[in-house]
């Protein structure tokens, strides 16, 4: 379960119009068109912070915000979330709902070593939908905000940690995983068209050690 019961002192209930995060993340005219003809109303829902839920922050998670961005199709793109990102600096967990249904997003967001005002974001994980009113589970109770951001966002990840292995270890692990898998269909796109029998024999032995790669960082 990947639905969390938050807190109600950390309650904000607040809408963010889209105007804010067009002037913030200097959105194109593109974005702009995917915000209209996706999004509905997105509402700052929940911060969890050393005042609300009195958990210590940390230098690299000051604070986290929970999001709630309603649809108006089924559909919302990376690049929509990513502008949000851009346009807000902490972490966001987002609750995506549209027609009775519900699913949860977020990417790994972390502060630039060389200038902490900056922040970077990775690849978006999410849960398939659910029904709006499935059970939530309580918060975890962690020892600061960077450990529950860890757990909110290894809920998301896909593929189990492997013992000792830290968040960005997993991370890592993960975006290798995606990496070599686009590489995969690249090779696979390329044995299908070659016609010589022996570049087939080199591309079917790259496609194997690709596919040996990835079985190796899934394990």
């Amino acid at each position: 379960m990947t639905l969390f019961d938050y807190p109600i002192q950390s309650y904000v209930g607040r809408i963010v119009p889209k105007t804010k995060i067009y002037a913030h993340a200097e959105v194109s005219a593109r974005l702009k068109n995917l915000f209209v003809q996706q999004v509905d109303q997105i509402i700052w829902k929940y911060k969890l912070a050393p005042e609300t839920i009195n958990i210590p922050a940390v230098k690299i998670v000051p604070e986290i915000q929970i999001f709630a961005v309603s649809l108006r199709t089924g559909e919302i793109h990376s690049d929509v979330l990513r502008s949000i990102d851009k346009a807000i600096p902490f972490p966001i967990v987002y609750e995506i709902s549209y027609d009775g249904r519900i699913k949860v997003m977020a990417c790994y967001k972390c502060q630039s070593e060389l200038d902490f005002k900056k922040w970077g974001a990775g690849g978006y994980w999410g849960t398939d939908w659910m029904l709006d009113n499935s059970s939530r589970r309580a918060l975890p109770v962690k020892l600061d905000l960077a450990a529950l951001y860890g757990e909110l966002l290894g809920a998301l990840i896909p593929y189990p940690s492997r013992e000792g292995e830290s968040l960005q270890q997993r991370i890592e692990r993960v975006e290798a995983i995606s990496h070599w898998q686009r590489e995969l269909v690249k090779v696979e796109a390329a044995l299908e068209k070659e016609i010589q029998f022996n570049r087939k024999v080199e591309i079917n032995a790259k496609a194997r050690t690709i596919k040996q790669q990835i079985d190796t960082l899934k394990a």
